[in-house]
This record gives C-alpha cells, sequence and structure tokens, in this order.
C-alpha cells in the first residue's frame, strides 16, 4: 500500500462491491474508483481546498463530483447500511446506543450563500427527500458565530450508527427524533431493518419529559440524568411532583464512548472546521469516516 493510500487493501475489498458501477452511466466511463475515494478522505483528512488536491489524484473536478453526486444520492448511507448488517448479523454490533453532538465552526467559504443562518432544518440519511439540501445548508448562529453541529449516534464500543447535520443553535430535544430515525440496520434477509436500541445513554442536555416519554413508549431504556432544575422544580411540587426518574449511574460511565468518537472523527479537520457549501457534501463525509470504521471489522 502507498504511503499516501488512508484505506487498506482489507477496507476497500468490502467497500468496493457496495460502490455504483459506471455500467448505464452516461458520458465518460468512471474513473478508478479507488482513486477517487482516496481523494476524497485526503482532502477532509488535510482540509485542503478541492482545487488544492495532489496532482496523483486527478482533475479535481472529477473527485467532486463524484462526491457531490453519491452525498445527493445516499451511496455512503447505503454501504454504512450493508456493513452495519453484516457486523450485526455476526454478533459485532453493541445495541447499547449513546448519542451526542459536537459543535464546528463554518468557515466563510462554507457561509457566502444567501442567508445562512435562516435554517432550522436537518440534513439525515433515511426517509422521503433526506438527501435532498436543507434550506439555509444547516448553517445556524450560535455563540461561536456561524456553526454546524454533527449529531452522533454511536453503539457501546463508540463506532458511529447515525450522523445528522444541524444548524449549531439546534436543540437536542428536536433533533433526537431524526438521529433515533436513522438508526437503521438493514436485515441481510428479507425482513423489517432493526431500528430500536436496547439502552439510550446520553448527557443531561437530553433530560425532557418529552424525551422520556418517547423512549418509554418505544420499549428503550433511557440512561439520562435529570437536570439540576428539573430536580429542584419536582421538590417544590412535593407529592405531586412524582418520582425521580430512573438512572443507572454504572451504565452512564460507558456514554463517554461518543464523546471518543467526536475525538477521532475532528482528526479529519475538513469535518472539525465546515468549509463545505451544501449540508449533503458535509453530511456525506461525516458517513464516509464511518465506513471506514465499520470497513476495518
Amino acid at each position: 500500500m502507498s504511503r499516501h493510500a488512508r484505506l487498506t487493501d482489507e477496507q476497500w475489498d468490502r467497500i468496493v462491491a457496495l460502490l455504483p458501477s459506471s455500467q448505464g452511466h452516461r458520458g465518460r466511463p468512471w474513473a478508478d474508483h479507488r482513486r477517487i475515494v482516496e481523494a476524497i478522505v485526503h482532502r477532509y483528512r488535510t482540509g485542503i481546498p478541492w482545487r488544492d488536491l495532489p496532482a496523483r489524484f486527478g482533475p479535481w473536478k472529477t473527485v467532486w463530483a463524484r462526491h457531490r453526486r453519491w452525498a445527493a444520492d445516499g451511496t455512503w448511507d447505503r454501504v454504512l447500511g450493508v456493513l452495519l448488517a453484516l457486523a450485526d448479523d455476526a454478533g459485532q454490533v453493541d445495541w447499547h446506543v449513546s448519542v451526542d453532538s459536537t459543535i464546528n465552526r463554518a468557515h466563510q467559504h462554507a457561509t457566502n450563500t444567501r442567508q445562512p443562518e435562516g435554517c432550522r432544518e436537518a440534513a439525515h440519511g433515511h426517509g422521503p427527500g433526506a438527501h435532498r439540501e436543507p434550506a439555509g445548508h444547516a448553517v445556524g448562529r450560535s455563540r461561536g458565530g456561524l456553526t454546524t453541529k454533527i449529531q452522533h449516534a454511536v453503539d457501546g464500543q463508540g463506532r458511529p450508527r447515525a450522523v445528522v447535520v444541524t444548524p449549531g443553535q439546534a436543540h437536542h430535544g428536536q433533533t433526537l427524533p431524526l438521529l433515533l430515525g436513522d438508526l437503521r440496520v438493514p436485515r441481510p434477509a428479507a425482513g423489517r431493518p432493526r431500528t430500536r436500541p436496547e439502552v439510550l445513554l446520553a448527557d443531561r442536555a437530553y433530560s425532557s419529559h418529552a424525551i422520556r416519554q418517547a423512549l418509554r413508549s418505544r420499549g428503550i431504556r433511557a440512561v439520562i440524568p435529570e437536570r439540576c432544575d428539573q430536580q429542584a422544580h419536582r421538590l417544590r411540587r412535593g407529592p405531586v411532583g412524582g418520582r425521580p426518574p430512573k438512572f443507572d449511574p454504572v451504565a452512564y460511565k460507558k456514554r463517554n464512548v461518543v464523546e471518543r468518537s467526536f475525538a477521532l472523527l475532528k482528526q479529519w479537520r475538513g469535518l472539525a472546521t465546515r468549509f463545505d457549501k451544501l449540508a449533503i457534501v458535509y453530511r456525506s463525509a461525516a458517513i464516509l469516516a464511518a465506513v471506514l470504521v465499520w470497513a476495518r471489522i
């Protein structure tokens, strides 16, 4: 393997059969998929502009066009779905899921669009129109300026299972249903995809009656600490305030795997800072990073 390569031969062998074929594609035949994927990974790991891709990867426009096309048609979501299905069938997927988000500054190259902060929509992966670009490009204004959040759902070993991209000011309670909706593992044989985790671990930002009720209705055990203001309000009400929600402090110690997943994700400088104008393109790179994690198994 070349010292410039980011994918091992074993990883590539697991991915290549799942990528679209140029058969039936209009125009010139597609260039070598491996070179293009290596170029996409190189761009996001280094954070360089597309135009500055090294010549060994070929024309930068070819790389960008392939990445843009696969972002719009959900190619990497399908690849991730197949890898998850194979891992789940082999009993290698931990269904104790941790969720959280990390906020990333949007570079001026990502925000020179019309009204970038007027968006409350998210870019996610499943459902009708899921791969359409949201209005405002999922860029919002928070204390850090124009920002974007990457929402992660990871398994018990910190491996990404679902990724949603939202504006920086988006509240966790509004985006958790989207994140859980993307938590889908297809069955290798016929049947419905598996969508329900056994346990959901989250920090106090997810502590609300609506979220706990929604998880309870789906039979998901919530491991979420109660916020101090909620606890004080409940105690002030006395017997009317009800019992405190169940909380398992031992299980909660395992929630740190989602923080470690963000530490690994932000080694890709093109994800730690958002340079992409389109939310679906930015999210597609985060899904590609998850694909490489699962391709190592």
